[in-house]
């Protein structure tokens, strides 16, 4: 499917790697003179654990979009990842980011926690229109999507993607991706940090090449990513704990999930404690 094996990733299946996954009170580390690093310092556990994923994630899907001082970047997505790419691009010196949603805890923070100018995709008649409004015409600089394969969205399109991955025509719904491609600015990046297992269809191809969009994506490269971020860190340019909103007792990890897939009591991220 893939054409080549991508890389080895836990709780990814055999596709890639067959490595069993972490969520679990015990988990056997393949590697471990290579893959762990040792935190010091005293930093809490909500710091740095994000630091094995979603941290990585969002700033890899930033710093693939080559921000130059004064761009506005839209974000597709405010989940964890989503989060995370919002506080990035500020970082790496972008004057607006636009969060693109439609839970209003998920918008909240992206408002509250890192200054980013919302759009709840519920309440616009079309958020591309809205993304013209908002700068100018020209769209955005950069456009990174945090969502993936199952994307929501509403009205002819999103009907046409549910029927399709119902009657396994085609694996993901890319709702998001096309309206990242179709919004961002020509001559822009777009940046997919949102997972895709396999086939997609009706991608707007013709605009990526007619308009010398530059599409970028990757499993995130972790290991190249630990230090620098930890660093930052260490250096208080930022605090990976505000993205949590649940801590619970490893005990209760099927209630967690619960409240994180069904979006429920303002379910951003769970942390599970031993």
């Amino acid at each position: 499917m893939f054409g080549h094996s991508p890389s080895g990733i836990f709780g990814y299946s055999h596709m890639l790697g067959g490595y069993a996954g972490g969520q679990a009170e015990y988990a056997r580390v393949p590697f471990a003179d290579v893959g762990p690093i040792k935190i010091e310092n005293g930093y809490t556990d909500e710091q740095v654990l994000f630091l094995s994923d979603i941290f990585p994630t969002g700033y890899m899907a930033t710093e693939q979009c080559d921000i130059k001082p004064g761009e506005t970047v839209a974000v597709w997505g405010c989940g964890p990842v989503g989060q995370f790419a919002i506080k990035s691009a500020f970082l790496l010196g972008a004057a607006r980011v636009i969060a693109i949603d439609n839970q209003p805890e998920r918008l909240r923070m992206a408002r509250e926690k890192s200054g980013a100018e919302t759009i709840d995709y519920d309440e616009v008649d079309s958020v591309l229109e809205t993304l013209k409004e908002m700068t100018g015409g020209r769209g955005p600089d950069a456009c990174i999507e945090a969502v993936g394969m199952e994307a929501h969205g509403h009205g002819l399109v999103a009907a046409y993607d549910r029927v399709k991955q119902a009657t396994r025509m085609e694996t993901d719904r890319p709702i998001a991706l096309r309206e990242a491609i179709l919004a961002c600015r020509s001559g822009g990046t777009v940046s997919v940090a949102g997972v895709f297992g396999g086939f997609i269809d009706k991608v707007p191809f013709g605009a990526i090449m007619n308009r010398s969009l530059t599409i970028k994506s990757g499993q995130t490269h972790v290991q190249r990513y630990l230090r620098p971020l930890l660093e930052l860190i260490h250096k208080g340019d930022i605090d990976p704990s505000f993205v949590v909103t649940h801590t619970m007792p490893l005990a209760d990890a099927a209630k967690g999930f619960a409240l994180f897939n069904e979006k429920k009591d303002g379910c951003i991220k769970v942390v599970l404690k031993p």
